[in-house]
């Protein structure tokens, strides 16, 4: 089962362009204190993916004007889903696709993030995922269904021609040394780095029977 679009009266989940990636939008409510809207909510997301999101770990990074992090995604199992926010400033978001595969493997879905947005991006595992600040003092905010395991990441080259990620500016990027050294694409995929298709459909159908059994 694919996921689902969902809308209710305060969120909306809508398919991006890349399989198994949403954005989270919520209805903002004004008054004249401020605002308030519902950043996320379990049974929504759930209902689009058809089994709940295991929440077990929350980060967040600040970030210079021109900072690229990313391309980083998880090996499956026991894969890495995100909800990922920015809080403070603006991002313009990259989701990867990964998995090896794929109808879309190498391609890209963008979006652009700020603290006005009412918006998140989230990742299923498999994909990748890289975002470039586009102001000083940016915060993103990640949550994430699997704690950090070092042994366990893939870290693809953000400025990878084959990616086509629109990261060049007429300065270059702020890109840290770990990411910098990281393969292409293509090298990833000859080294047997990146995750199978099947091995993330068969993850997710997983978790879809483990969800139904507990109903």
């Amino acid at each position: 089962m694919a996921v689902r679009e969902v809308s209710t009266r305060s969120m909306h989940v809508r398919r991006l362009a890349i399989p198994d990636a949403l954005l989270i939008t919520a209805e903002r409510f004004d008054d004249e204190r401020g605002l308030f809207y519902e950043a996320y909510r379990e049974e929504v997301l759930a209902e689009a993916l058809g089994h709940p999101l295991r929440v077990v770990q929350s980060n967040f990074s600040v970030s210079r004007r021109r900072v690229v992090r990313g391309v980083h995604g998880a090996a499956v199992p026991p894969g890495l889903a995100k909800i990922v926010t920015c809080v403070r400033g603006t991002v313009l978001d990259a989701v990867v696709d990964l998995r090896v595969g794929s109808p879309t493997f190498g391609q890209h879905a963008l979006t652009v993030l700020d603290q006005r947005a009412r918006a998140s991006v989230y990742l299923g595992e498999g994909l990748g995922h890289a975002f470039m600040a586009l102001t000083d003092d940016t915060c993103v905010q990640y949550q994430c269904s699997q704690p950090y395991r070092p042994q366990d990441v893939i870290t693809v080259h953000p400025l990878d021609p084959e990616l086509g990620l629109p990261f060049a500016l007429p300065e270059p990027p702020i890109v840290s040394g770990h990411d910098a050294a990281a393969p292409t694409l293509q090298e990833a995929l000859e080294r047997g780095l990146l995750p199978s298709y099947q091995s993330c459909v068969d993850y997710h159908d997983s978790l879809r029977t483990a969800a139904a059994t507990h109903l």
